[in-house]
């Protein structure tokens, strides 16, 4: 009896067995394929067709791309070394790259200029885009717009200087009309115009020398895929507080200021760009005094971050309103008034909804820039319709141009994308 009860006792061990390699077909690229590519039969048909496309695709371009020509002067020369194989004339992009991105009337002694300025802006950008930065940082980035302004455009540093002055003066003064007296305010709002007025009226006639100069460029001379990258950072930065300006007047309990919102909303986004761009460049002139000439990139600026403003005014309006109503009785029991409760409760809520949005209109922005060389401004599809493909040079080279400003439009586009991706997990916008 004793024999058969110690016989029936389990064994139990006293260490671990070793793991081992989950099977081939269970681990690894194969795993992958078959849950992705092959997890159906019309998934699998699906992959087949896919692959038989992409490689046509290749079969065709490949060669063309791989036999490109590089190093000639002309079309006809590329045609001559080619002997009718097939290939790529390449050497527009060699030959003409600094038409492509200045433009054609940019000085070529200035290049280093607009090239500064755009590794300043990734330098300018970083503490608003990662947060993680440290704040002291964001001091050059308020220094920026007018560093960039003085080195593109040229000419003594003391205008940059004096619009910085007075940007900060009227900071000062709207932080005293809010936090101050009124009497506080408007007295310092005065000491701020009577100092911008002597900076500029006494300082720059007499102060301005040789040291404190760069090579003047008027805007007309702007062009390439500088003057798109300008017009893309410039209305992009500018639209989103007007966006969201907008967006909360629409939402107004003033009727006075909802509906002039809401008009002026609703007129800009039932009008296409192209006819706002055709009204900065020949209408819009006559709203300004008789004697003044108002630059036409200010005016394109203008009609763009007017343009891109209501869009993204509607996008952070939609954020606005998936917000629960709780969020906004919750800031009413603290006691925070419209402003606190807007700018410490209600708007970074809202933001973080209309991440997607926003960057779905600052991507159709940047493309739109193009839309420029329709008004006689050379950007990058304006110097390729234009200068370029008029010469007899390079007339008939269609595909590498256009391919060239594809990629171009493609590395900035998809960059966003990726950052907005990024941005969103690291907020979780989905609120886990």
């Amino acid at each position: 009896m004793s024999d058969t009860h110690e016989n029936s006792v389990a064994f139990v061990r006293t260490e671990t067995i070793p793991e081992r390699e989950p099977p081939f077909t269970a681990s690894g690229p194969v795993k992958w394929m078959r849950e992705n590519l092959f997890a159906t039969p019309a998934n699998s048909i699906l992959t087949v067709l896919a692959l038989l496309f992409i490689y046509l695709i290749l079969a065709k371009t490949l060669p063309w791309m791989l036999n490109g020509i590089w190093s000639t002067d002309s079309l006809a020369a590329c045609r001559e070394i080619l002997d009718g194989s097939t290939g790529a004339c390449f050497s527009v992009l060699t030959e003409r790259w600094n038409q492509l991105l200045f433009g054609f009337k940019y000085p070529a002694e200035f290049y280093w200029r607009p090239t500064l300025a755009l590794v300043l802006l990734a330098v300018a950008g970083a503490p608003v885009l990662f947060f993680d930065l440290p704040r002291k940082l964001l001091a050059f980035t308020a220094v920026y717009p007018f560093l960039a302004f003085w080195l593109i455009w040229g000419g003594t540093i003391l205008v940059p200087i004096l619009a910085f002055v007075g940007v900060v003066a009227g900071a000062m003064v709207y932080k005293r009309l809010v936090t101050g007296s009124f009497a506080a305010g408007f007295f310092g709002g005065i000491g701020a115009a009577i100092v911008v007025w002597w900076v500029g009226g006494f300082l720059i006639p007499e102060g301005a020398s040789d040291n404190a100069m760069l090579g003047a460029v008027p805007s007309r001379d702007l062009g390439g895929f500088m003057l798109n990258m300008m017009l893309g950072v410039t209305c992009v930065s500018l639209s989103v507080p007007i966006g969201i300006a907008l967006a909360l007047g629409r939402q107004s309990s003033m009727p006075l200021i909802k509906v002039i919102c809401v008009v002026f909303i609703e007129f800009i986004r039932g009008v296409p760009l192209i006819t706002l761009l055709f009204v900065a460049s020949v209408m819009l002139s006559y709203f300004f005094p008789p004697e003044s000439t108002v630059d036409l990139f200010l005016r394109v600026v203008i009609m763009i971050t007017m343009f891109s403003a209501a869009y993204i005014a509607e996008v952070i309006r939609g954020g606005l309103a998936a917000l629960p109503k709780g969020q906004f009785e919750g800031a009413d029991s603290l006691g925070l008034d419209y402003a606190q409760a807007t700018r410490l409760i209600i708007l970074p809520q809202a933001l973080k909804i209309s991440i997607p949005g926003i960057v779905n209109v600052a991507v159709g922005l940047f493309k739109d820039t193009t839309l420029v060389s329709v008004i006689s401004m050379f950007d990058l599809v304006g110097m390729i319709r234009g200068p370029i493909l008029a010469s007899t040079e390079w007339n008939g080279v269609y595909w590498e141009l256009l391919g060239f400003a594809a990629l171009l439009f493609f590395v900035v586009c998809y960059g966003i994308s990726q950052y907005s991706q990024w941005l969103e997990r690291r907020l979780a916008t989905d609120h886990r």
